[in-house]
C-alpha cells in the first residue's frame, strides 16, 4: 500500500510544481504582451495619476480655502460684535443715567453680541458648529496656527472677565447699575486691547488663508508643470516609437521587395476569393509569360493556360485548402497544378511549352484560412532531364533488345550490314571533309546531298534488319543534315558539328562488327540461300515495320530470287532500291484500312517486289502496291505549298513532267517529317542509284487502283 502512495506522489505533485511557474510565466507574459506600447502606457498611466493627485490636492486646499474664508468672515464678525457689546452698554448706560427704561431691543442686541462672541471664540479655541453670517451653522475648525492660538489667549485673558461681568446683564433686566457699571468699566478699559487683539486675529485668518491659496497655486502650477512633462514624454516617445516603426516598417518592405524582386520562383498570397494579393515576385510575370496584377482572378488566369479538366480539378483543390477542417498534408498528394505544361510566349513573342509547378500553403489566423502562399516554380529543366532520362533509359533498353536481335540475326546478313555501313559511313566522312576545300556553297550542299542519301540507305537498311536504334540514330544525323539545308548555313564551319553523330554511329556499326566476328569463327562468306532468304525477309519485315508505324496493314511479298546472280556492288545498289521503295509503297501509297474498305478494297494492302531479267535478258526490279496511286494534283498544290513553282508554271507541265519531281531532293507530300517519310530523301536516292546503276526508270499509276516502278538496268 505504501509503495502505492509513494509511486502516486510525484505524480500528483508535479502539476502542482509546474503550474506555480506557470502562473508567473502567464502574468510576465500578459505585461510581455504590452510590447512595444509598454512605455507609452506607463507614461499615460503617470499622467493621469498626476491628474488626479493634483485634481484631489486641489479639491482638499479649495475645502481648505472655504474653511479659512469662513474663519476670517466669523473673525471679522467677532471684532464687529465686541464693539457692539461696547456701544450697547453705553446706550444702556446712558438710559441709565437719563432715568429712562432699558430698551427691550438694545438688551437683546447685547445679549446675542456676548453670545455670538463667546460662541465663536470657543468654536475658534477648540472648534464646533456655530451660526454663520448667514444665519446657517457652520462648522468652525480651531485655530492651529501658533500666533492664532497665542492671539485667541489674549482673547481669552480679555474675554473671559469681560463675559463674566456681562453674565447679570444677560440673565434679566433688572440687573442692578453697579453690575451695568462694571461691566461698562471693564469695557472702556479693555475695549482698546480687546479690538487690538481681534484685528490682529483678522489678519492671522487671513494670512492663513493666503497662505493656502498659494499652496493651491503651487500645487496646481506643479501639477501643470509634471503634466506638461509627462505629456512632453509621451509625445517624445510616441514620435520615438512611431519613428522606430515606421523604420522597421520600411525596412520590411525593402526586405520584402528584394525577396520578391530576386527569388526565381512566383510568390503571392490568394484570397479566399481567388483572387491574387497585392504583392507579386517579379519571377511570376514571368512565369506566367504576361503582366500580372494584383486583385486579378487566379483561376482566369489559369484557364487560357490548362485543360478545362485540369482547371476544374484545381477550383475544387483550392477550395479543399480553404476548408479548415480538411488536413493539409492528406491532399497535398492529390495537387493538380504539381506538374502543368503551359504554352507561353517568351521575350520574342514565340510560343514555347513550360512546365510549373505550384504549391499552396495555408495561412491560417486560428482556425481561419485567411490566404493560401501559392509558390510556382519553373520545372521544365526537371521534366525535361526526366524525360531525357526516360528516352536514355528506353534507349539503352532498344540497344539491349538490338544487340539481343543483331545476335539472332544471321551472321553472313549482320556482317553484310556491317560491310555496307562502314562504306557508306566512310563514304558520308569523306564527303564531309570534301567541304573543307570547297569554294562555294553549291560544292557544300551537293555534298551535304550525297551525304543524305548515305545516311538514308543506311537508316532503310537498319530498318530492314530490325535495328531501331542504329535507325534512330541515323535519322537524327538526317535532322542534323537538313537543319544545316534549312538554314542556309552549309558551310565547312557549319559542318563541323556533324562528326560526333557520325562517330556514334561508326561506334555502333563497330559494336556490331564485333559481335559478328565473334559469333563466327570463320570469316567463310554467307550462302547464296541464305543471303537471298535473308534479303527476302527483312524486305518483307521492313514493309510490316512501317505498316505498323503508320497505322496500316500490309501483305508484303518478296521475290529477289535473281539477285544471286547479280554481282554485289549492283546488288547493293539495287537492295537500297528495293528497300526506298518498299518505305515508298507503304507510306504513300497502301492506304488505311478503313480508307480502304470504303473503297471496296481489303483491309490489307499489297505490296509485291520482284527482281529478275526481262524477255531481252535486262535485269527487272519492280516495287507495285495496290494502294491509292501518284496523283497529280496532290503533287501539283505540294509544289505550290513549297513554292518551287508558280501556279502558271505547274499549268505548262504535263502529268509526266509532274510525277518526276517527286524524285527532286527535298520533295515530299507528307505534311512533317517522321521515320520514315516526310524529308524527300527516300526517292532521291532511288534515283542517284538507277543513274549509278545506268538504269531506266518507268514509272505507272492508276490514281485509286496501283502504283509500280520498273528499273532495267544491264546484265
Amino acid at each position: 500500500m505504501s509503495s502505492v502512495l509513494t509511486a502516486n506522489s510525484p505524480i500528483g505533485a508535479a502539476p502542482l510544481k509546474s503550474r506555480q511557474p506557470g502562473k508567473r510565466a502567464a502574468s510576465w507574459g500578459g505585461l510581455a504582451s504590452l510590447g512595444k506600447y509598454r512605455e507609452i502606457i506607463i507614461a499615460v498611466a503617470l499622467f493621469l495619476l498626476f491628474d488626479l493627485g493634483v485634481l484631489v490636492l486641489n479639491f482638499y486646499t479649495s475645502f481648505k480655502i472655504d474653511q479659512d474664508t469662513v474663519a476670517i468672515n466669523l473673525s471679522g464678525r467677532q471684532r464687529y460684535v465686541s464693539q457692539r457689546v461696547a456701544r450697547t452698554l453705553l446706550e444702556l448706560d446712558a438710559m441709565r443715567t437719563a432715568g429712562l427704561a432699558y430698551k427691550p431691543e438694545t438688551l437683546a442686541e447685547l445679549r446675542n453680541g456676548t453670545k455670538i462672541f463667546q460662541m465663536s471664540h470657543v468654536a475658534f479655541r477648540e472648534g464646533g458648529t456655530i451660526p454663520g453670517g448667514d444665519g446657517k451653522p457652520v462648522y468652525l475648525e480651531p485655530v492651529v496656527s501658533e500666533r492664532g492660538r497665542a492671539l485667541e489667549d489674549k482673547v481669552e485673558a480679555l474675554w473671559r472677565p469681560y463675559y463674566e461681568l456681562l453674565q447679570p446683564l444677560m440673565r434679566n433686566d433688572d440687573f442692578a447699575p453697579g453690575q451695568l457699571a462694571a461691566a461698562l468699566t471693564y469695557s472702556q478699559a479693555n475695549n482698546i486691547k480687546l479690538l487690538g487683539v481681534a484685528n490682529d486675529f483678522v489678519t492671522e485668518t487671513q494670512q492663513i488663508g493666503a497662505s493656502r491659496a498659494s499652496v493651491l497655486r503651487m500645487v496646481q502650477t506643479g501639477g501643470i508643470i509634471l503634466a506638461l512633462l509627462n505629456f512632453a514624454f509621451i509625445l517624445f516617445k510616441f514620435l520615438r516609437r512611431l519613428t522606430t516603426s515606421d523604420a522597421a516598417i520600411e525596412a520590411a518592405n525593402e526586405e520584402n521587395r528584394e525577396i520578391l524582386t530576386s527569388v526565381r520562383e512566383g510568390l503571392f498570397l490568394l484570397t479566399p476569393e481567388h483572387q491574387l494579393g497585392s504583392q507579386l515576385s517579379s519571377s511570376a510575370h514571368d512565369l506566367f509569360g504576361k503582366t500580372l496584377a494584383p486583385g486579378q482572378d487566379f483561376f482566369e488566369l489559369l484557364s487560357p493556360l490548362v485543360s478545362e479538366k485540369a482547371l476544374k480539378d484545381a477550383q475544387d483543390y483550392v477550395e479543399l485548402l480553404f476548408s479548415p477542417h480538411v488536413k493539409e498534408k492528406l491532399i497535398q498528394g492529390i495537387n493538380p497544378l504539381a506538374e502543368v505544361e503551359l504554352t507561353v510566349k517568351n521575350r520574342l513573342g514565340q510560343n514555347t511549352a513550360r512546365y510549373l509547378s505550384f504549391y499552396f500553403n495555408r495561412v491560417q489566423d486560428g482556425g481561419t484560412v485567411r490566404h493560401l502562399l501559392v509558390t510556382v516554380q519553373d520545372i521544365t529543366q526537371k521534366v525535361e532531364l526526366k524525360a531525357k532520362l526516360s528516352d536514355e533509359r528506353q534507349r539503352s533498353q532498344k540497344e539491349l533488345s538490338m544487340m539481343l536481335k543483331a545476335f539472332e540475326t544471321d551472321p553472313a546478313m549482320m556482317r553484310m550490314f556491317v560491310e555496307r555501313a562502314e562504306v557508306s559511313l566512310l563514304e558520308v566522312n569523306d564527303l564531309l571533309r570534301s567541304t573543307s576545300s570547297a569554294t562555294s556553297e553549291t560544292q557544300v550542299l551537293k555534298a551535304v546531298d550525297g551525304a543524305y542519301r548515305r545516311i538514308h540507305a543506311i537508316k532503310g537498311d537498319a530498318s530492314s534488319m530490325g535495328l531501331e536504334i542504329l535507325a534512330s540514330l541515323a535519322h537524327q544525323f538526317e535532322s542534323e543534315l537538313q537543319k544545316l539545308k534549312d538554314s542556309g548555313a552549309a558551310t565547312g564551319e557549319a559542318l563541323l558539328a556533324l562528326p560526333l553523330p557520325l562517330e556514334d554511329l561508326l561506334s555502333k556499326v563497330a559494336a556490331f562488327k564485333k559481335l559478328s566476328q565473334n559469333r563466327s569463327a570463320s570469316p567463310a562468306l554467307p550462302s547464296p540461300e541464305s543471303v537471298l532468304q535473308g534479303l527476302n525477309a527483312s524486305l518483307a519485315k521492313l514493309a510490316g515495320d512501317v505498316a505498323v508505324d503508320c497505322g496500316k496493314r500490309v501483305n508484303a511479298t518478296v521475290r529477289m530470287g535473281s539477285a544471286l546472280d547479280m554481282p554485289a556492288d549492283k546488288m547493293d545498289l539495287v537492295r537500297e532500291v528495293a528497300v526506298q521503295l518498299v518505305r515508298n509503297a507503304v507510306v504513300h501509297g497502301v492506304e488505311a484500312p478503313l480508307t480502304r474498305l470504303a473503297c471496296n478494297k481489303a483491309a490489307e494492302g499489297q505490296v509485291e517486289v520482284n527482281l529478275g531479267r526481262d524477255e531481252g535478258g535486262q535485269w527487272l526490279l519492280s516495287v507495285r502496291d495496290d494502294g491509292a496511286g501518284l496523283d497529280p494534283v496532290h503533287v501539283r498544290r505540294r509544289l505550290l505549298e513549297l513554292k518551287w513553282y508558280t501556279a502558271e508554271q505547274l499549268e505548262s507541265f504535263s502529268d509526266k513532267q509532274i510525277a518526276s519531281q517527286i524524285f527532286k531532293p527535298g520533295f515530299s507530300t507528307a505534311q512533317a517529317a517522321s521515320q520514315h517519310a516526310g524529308r524527300g530523301v527516300g526517292l532521291d536516292l532511288v534515283q542517284s542509284n538507277v543513274q549509278r546503276l545506268g538504269a531506266r526508270l518507268l514509272l505507272s499509276s492508276n490514281p485509286g487502283q496501283h502504283t509500280e516502278f520498273k528499273i532495267y538496268f544491264a546484265a
